[in-house]
């Protein structure tokens, strides 16, 4: 049996998301031409979204309690990413939830070797490996909202678009080239109507 092309696939990566995982949570539930799409939409939906990036095995299936609280994570990152690019404090409810990600599984020191060099990273203990999971997106929003990234933390200005993305620069608004243009369009086709005679009814 075919299956449809998965609706994500068609939207593209915005700038950050390859560095920092936490992003790419974020982005989860977006908006498409056709209504709203969330990837981690069930206990399914969520394993395949962690295994594609990584961070659960795929031997290892998520109960509803665990997709839930991946799902709760994801909207607590959303209200810290506001808070920090608004200059405000966050709610306690969505620091709460990410601190307690990042206690869900104790974590030992690790020296990693990138492409850049050796730098030190605490890995949490596999032991419940979906609490590993939760752990590590939480030590990357830390890092990232800790970090200098944090200064180029955007949200799309593009309207029902509502995903974040790191700017490259500081007068990009759009996450991508494809929501620049549907804003550009919208604005060019409104000021058309506007600029259209109006017809008299006789």
């Amino acid at each position: 049996m075919e299956h449809e092309t998965p609706v994500y696939l068609h939207q593209l990566p915005v700038p950050g998301q390859d560095r920092y995982a936490s992003l790419a949570l974020v982005n989860t539930r977006f908006t498409v031409s056709h209504g709203r799409v969330d990837l981690l939409d069930g206990s399914e939906a969520a394993q395949l979204w962690l295994v594609r990036h990584a961070l659960l095995p795929d031997r290892v299936a998520l109960d509803g309690r665990q997709s839930g609280r991946l799902r709760a994570l994801r909207e607590a990152l959303r209200a810290l990413f506001t808070a920090r690019t608004a200059g405000t404090r966050p709610p306690g409810d969505a620091l709460g939830t990410l601190n307690a990600a990042l206690a869900a599984a104790l974590a030992t020191g690790h020296l990693a070797w990138g492409a850049d060099g050796p730098r030190r990273a605490d890995l949490p203990d596999a032991g419940d490996p979906a609490a590993a999971a939760l752990s590590l997106l939480a030590e990357d929003a830390t890092e990232l909202l800790t970090g200098s990234d944090a200064a180029q933390l955007t949200e799309c200005a593009a309207q029902g678009c509502a995903r974040w993305f790191l700017r490259s620069h500081g007068a990009r608004r759009w996450c991508t080239t494809k929501c620049g243009n549907r804003v550009r369009a919208a604005r060019a086709y409104a000021a058309r109507k506007a600029g259209s005679p109006q017809k008299h009814l006789p």
